[in-house]
């Protein structure tokens, strides 16, 4: 029986995992480790891909997900790694909405930015994201409404003062 090659579009497939990885933990060396090791791996295990199970982009994050544990149980501080500061080309407001947007999906809990990473950081429809974690796909839409909506609220509740900061608020007044 002949079996299309999962691996057939290689740019495509590693630029959305290399964009679901970079999601997650930030974009660099880490992220282009993790890929690296995804794709590697793939290579290796290229013949179990049935697709009947799902699409290769689906095949691949699920890999993608594993070495990504991997790496981040290897290393525990890797997700706390974001930038402090702004991209030099950057426009100020750009670089602090970046960042601000990045806090805000850190805080949403693990499941969350699970969802958010495969929807928008890897592109994935509802159905893929659905095949990938072993869920319906309304289930899926539902979770992923329910973690916007805590993102937005999150976004517009802004930056909260820390204890020193209200501390020397409450003495100047």
């Amino acid at each position: 029986m002949f079996r299309r090659d999962p691996l057939a579009d290689p740019e495509l497939l590693l630029r959305r995992v290399y964009a679901y990885v970079a999601y997650r933990i930030g974009p660099g060396p880490d992220a282009e480790d993790v890929t690296s090791e995804t794709y590697a791996r793939a290579l290796r295990a290229r013949d179990t891909y049935d697709p009947a199970r799902g699409t290769p982009v689906a095949w691949l994050i699920g890999i993608a997900r594993r070495c990504l544990a991997e790496a981040l149980a290897a290393r525990p501080l890797l997700s706390a790694e974001r930038p402090d500061v702004a991209d030099a080309g950057d426009l100020e407001e750009r670089s602090i909405r970046r960042l601000s947007l990045a806090a805000a999906v850190e805080s949403l809990d693990e499941r969350e930015q699970e969802l958010i990473a495969l929807r928008y950081g890897a592109d994935l429809s509802a159905r893929r994201i659905g095949e990938i974690l072993g869920l319906r796909t309304n289930a899926v839409e539902v979770a992923l409404h329910r973690a916007l909506l805590r993102l937005r609220d999150r976004l517009e509740a802004g930056p909260r003062p820390s204890v020193a900061e209200s501390d020397a608020e409450a003495f100047t007044a």
